[in-house]
């Protein structure tokens, strides 16, 4: 759309998709020569192809490691601005208080959890439930986890199919059987099926890394302890997408406000982002951004800066959903060499930018939530030192990406569900 020629490299367990994907962009008008498919894996086609200094962008949906290992090959051998676009998944919750409907809550939290098996990097991971209405809750959850069909996805009455390969099906059981008090509904044999799973944590930072599948873990806490309950979860350095379950506005309001997360879901699932409704993508350890379907999105695949759109917007939906869109500048900024119109910009909008006269001194990087360059001569080497430090991916701005230096955030709320005259 923005006058690019692509490469596409699909996951070397879908090939055949994203082969027909491609045909039809090709019979819809693309030129052949603009948009080619390169399938295969990750060591024989991924790092060539992220490590040509010919490459402008890469756009990267996977594992928080595997961006690492991507970011690091574009820094060593590639174009120093060349662009990375990661949405990499994360640790999901779902806050669910007293005062929630408990038939809304099971119905999404079924949907959430086990559609798509689990396979959505949006899926919910972590059920914390308000203890006064746990045990209720958890008796009706499994209860519908009880009426789910696992089977043959080709099947209407089918509600839950297979996982990806058996490897992701080996890993997803094993990760099971070290958790023997878990609840699991059946599932077929044989086949690649991974039954849905409910396992009961003790404190939300026992679970510490995303099990790519319909396994849903549950914390519960005290009416009293919710928002430092949501402060453990940013605490994971995840931040993709929550749920909220509640008919009190006012604690709309205060989560909305401390969550560290892309996309909040209030009384409703938290999985299925529509573009231009819901602008998709999380922070931290969960990607770079800027959101998937969002108005900085296609700025990114440009070498010319645009304005930042208002601060807050409300975005179109259907009736009874409210879809509010809003950017947050980043208070964490790096300036190294001279202070130039760059940081001035950033500074402008609102941004906290301090100077570093030399970067190259630095032993601690882990304060760093960007850095700003205007010095050809330093990117290279900068780009370099910026890939080999553990966490989130820190972005390194220049002309080239000039105005993303915001945090976007997106809260979608089910009006129609939260009590009262909607």
């Amino acid at each position: 759309v923005t006058g690019n020629a692509v490469v596409a490299k699909p996951a070397e367990q879908s090939p055949l998709i994203a082969y027909r994907c491609v045909q039809l962009l090709h019979a819809a008008g693309v030129p052949v020569d603009v948009l080619q498919l390169l399938p295969g894996d990750g060591a024989a086609v991924g790092g060539p192809l992220t490590s040509d200094p010919r490459l402008a962008g890469c756009c990267f949906t996977g594992s928080t490691q595997t961006t690492q290992l991507i970011n690091r090959a574009m820094a060593e051998k590639g174009n120093p601005e060349a662009v990375l676009i990661a949405e990499t998944g994360g640790l999901n919750a779902m806050l669910v208080d007293s005062s929630s409907l408990p038939e809304q809550v099971v119905r999404d939290v079924v949907a959430s959890a086990y559609q798509s098996a689990g396979q959505r990097c949006s899926a919910l991971r972590l059920l914390c439930l308000q203890e006064d209405i746990a045990d209720k809750t958890l008796t009706m959850l499994k209860g519908a986890m009880n009426e789910l069909q696992v089977g043959d996805a080709w099947h209407l009455n089918t509600d839950v199919g297979e996982v990806i390969d058996t490897a992701a099906q080996e890993k997803l059981q094993h990760y099971v059987s070290s958790h023997p008090g878990a609840f699991q509904i059946s599932a077929p044999v044989p086949g690649q099926y991974v039954a849905p799973t409910l396992i009961e944590l003790d404190h939300v930072d026992q679970l510490d890394q995303e099990m790519f599948g319909p396994i849903l873990h549950v914390v519960r806490f005290k009416a009293a302890d919710l928002l430092s309950t949501i402060e453990s979860i940013n605490a994971s350095g995840y931040g993709l997408t929550m749920g909220l379950q509640t008919r009190n506005q006012s604690r709309v309001q205060a989560v909305s406000e401390l969550a560290e997360v892309g996309n909040l879901y209030v009384n409703r699932n938290q999985i299925g982002a529509v573009v231009g409704s819901q602008p998709f993508g999380g922070e931290g350890l969960s990607g770079t951004g800027p959101k998937a379907g969002g108005p900085l999105y296609l700025h990114s695949f440009v070498q010319s800066a645009s304005n930042l759109p208002v601060d807050q917007i409300d975005l179109p939906g259907p009736t009874g959903e409210l879809n509010r869109y809003r950017w947050i500048p980043k208070q964490n900024l790096w300036c190294v060499g001279e202070a130039g119109e760059l940081a001035e910009q950033a500074r402008q909008i609102g941004c906290q930018v301090r100077q570093v006269a030399d970067w190259r001194q630095v032993e601690d990087w882990s304060d760093c939530g960007g850095v700003i360059c205007e010095s050809q001569t330093e990117l290279t080497a900068l780009r370099e030192c910026l890939a080999r430090q553990p966490g989130p991916l820190i972005g390194l701005y220049t002309h080239h990406n000039e105005g993303q230096w915001v945090r976007e955030r997106h809260v979608c709320v089910d009006t129609t569900a939260a009590g009262g005259n909607a």
